[in-house]
C-alpha cells in the first residue's frame, strides 16, 4: 500500500465516519444504534491506524530508508498516543 492509496483509504473512512455522525444528529431521535456505535468505534481505530502508517512512510522516506518497511500498528499503540 502507497501512501496514495493508504490516503484514498483515510477518505473514504472519514466519510464514512461523517455519515454516522450526521445520522447521530440528523433526523433519527433516538441516535446511533449499538451497531452504528461500534462501527463509528471501528472507523475511529482505522483511521488512526491509517494516520500513523502515513506518519511512518513519510518519517522512513525523509531519513532516506524505504517506506514499505513499516507495518500498521496494533489499535492499543495507537490509541495510545498522546494528542
Amino acid at each position: 500500500m502507497d501512501d496514495h492509496d493508504i490516503v484514498q483509504r483515510i477518505n473514504r473512512l472519514a466519510e464514512e465516519e461523517h455519515q454516522l455522525e450526521q445520522a447521530e444528529g440528523g433526523e433519527n431521535p433516538k441516535g446511533l444504534t449499538d451497531e452504528d456505535r461500534s462501527r463509528r468505534e471501528q472507523l475511529e481505530i482505522a483511521l488512526d491506524q491509517c494516520w500513523d502508517l502515513l506518519r511512518q512512510r513519510r518519517a522512513r522516506r525523509n531519513a532516506g530508508l524505504d517506506p514499505d518497511d513499516v507495518s500498521v500498528r496494533p489499535p492499543g499503540v495507537v490509541e495510545g498516543y498522546q494528542q
